[in-house]
């Protein structure tokens, strides 16, 4: 079977609102390593989206399943709970930022995750309003569409969606808005939306996903905590994308030295397994009454012991200073690429191995190069490579290696990655 054979009998049987960007067809994988059903190689710079943290099919996640697949597979930890389950949940509350007592839920999704965060926190207060960012993501289901702060394609023929959500500006300096302008804006929506007295939460990702690899300056979110602390709303940090050693921490907020009240995790939680979980301060947890949180698949034991084998690779194998190295390695080469192309490239950022260029259109800030961007994804498989796009308007390439990759493929990739993006520039000056 060909990729375009199965593509072609994907495209008649499963709706076109669930695409995908490539149409390359997973055989096998490896570590760093992805093989499609004709045999070819691929260098994987997305790890399904920061989700394989520990690469693809890691001996220890790959022995942890099998072996408790050997006992069984789901009881629901709501019904007959499980061992596995109250572990995972210790070490979790362990890793959190901050010194609080902490308690965990499980369920199976990042959005899952975040409308739980909501429920939480308006159990908790009393209140109704959230405050989330432009540009922001926090998931697909219809609350979370609304707290996230972008139109398409995440919300786009979606409405209506929930209300008591506000969105203000998020501070990201190459494009002028100051910490000081969103604190502002903030300021503003207690004036004009809604009083802080009924604000419940306010959600916030240390740095955007989706919405371009901008990071929170650190005085931003203590700023954040301030202003919540003063008004008694409840800080989310949406740490879906960032956490489990993504970015050199466990947890991005622990570069601010800000210890949020609920925290989101999934992605790189489990190795692939489908496991999230909200972590939060014991007495704002406990707020929903029995019964008022969880799902049938949440906390499942196949994931859990998953996740459990996650956190040893992660010590074992010193993934968070690995993610580090990771990201100097990038930032090195990324930034040769953009001394040779300045008025193409705006911006190499990367916070471990969280990596991300900016694509604009003769060194303007103001004019987004979309085009060249999408033009480089599309092109990327043919030169054995797995990419990624992000950003409010789509201009930014973001790189997710697994943070157990070589340095050895690492360079391999990266120079895939320079030919690709030199020719493509040079396709589009004909």
């Amino acid at each position: 079977m060909t990729n375009s054979e199965l593509q072609k009998r994907k495209t008649q049987v499963i709706a076109r609102g669930q695409g995908n960007m490539y149409p390359v067809y997973v055989e096998r994988a490896q570590n760093s390593e992805i093989w499609d059903v004709e045999g070819k190689r691929y260098i994987d710079f997305g790890t399904g989206i920061a989700v394989c943290n520990t690469g693809h099919s890691h001996p220890k996640v790959v022995a942890a399943v099998k072996a408790q697949l050997d006992k069984f597979s789901h009881t629901c930890v709501m019904v007959n709970p499980y061992e596995v389950a109250v572990e995972l949940a210790e070490k979790l509350v362990a890793i959190a930022p901050g010194d609080s007592e902490k308690k965990a839920i499980f369920v199976s999704t990042g959005a899952e995750a975040v409308e739980n965060c909501v429920k939480i926190a308006r159990a908790h207060t009393g209140r109704r309003g959230v405050i989330a960012f432009n540009g922001g993501f926090h998931g697909r289901t219809n609350l979370t569409m609304a707290l996230t702060g972008k139109i398409t394609p995440y919300k786009n023929l979606f409405g209506p969606f929930p209300g008591d959500i506000f969105h203000a500006p998020f501070p990201i300096a190459c494009h002028g808005i100051t910490v000081a302008q969103s604190l502002k804006a903030i300021e503003n929506l207690f004036k004009v939306d809604i009083a802080p007295t009924d604000v419940a939460a306010i959600i916030v990702e240390p740095i955007q996903g989706e919405g371009g690899f901008y990071q929170a300056p650190n005085e931003f979110l203590q700023a954040l905590r301030q202003l919540c602390d003063k008004h008694g709303i409840v800080l989310i940090a949406d740490e879906i994308q960032t956490g489990f050693a993504r970015t050199g921490k466990m947890f991005n907020f622990e570069y601010a030295n800000v210890e949020p009240d609920l925290i989101t995790m999934a992605k790189g939680i489990a190795g692939g397994f489908p496991i999230a979980a909200v972590v939060g301060k014991a007495n704002i947890m406990d707020a929903p009454l029995p019964g008022g949180l969880g799902g049938t698949y949440g906390g499942s034991p196949i994931a859990c012991v998953a996740a459990l084998a996650v956190l040893d690779i992660i010590e074992e194998e010193n993934l968070i200073a690995r993610s580090n190295q990771i990201g100097a390695l990038f930032n090195e080469q990324l930034s040769q690429l953009q001394n040779k192309f300045p008025n193409l490239i705006l911006d190499v950022r990367n916070k471990g191995a969280m990596i991300a260029i900016e694509l604009i259109c003769d060194g303007d800030v103001e004019q987004p190069n979309t085009e060249l961007t999408q033009a480089i994804i599309a092109n990327a498989a043919k030169y054995g490579i797995v990419l990624l796009a992000c950003g409010f308007y789509g201009n930014v390439i973001r790189f997710l290696p697994a943070l157990t990759i070589s340095d050895d493929l690492v360079h391999e990739g990266l120079n895939v990655f320079t030919r690709l993006f030199t020719d493509v520039v040079a396709d589009f000056a004909k």
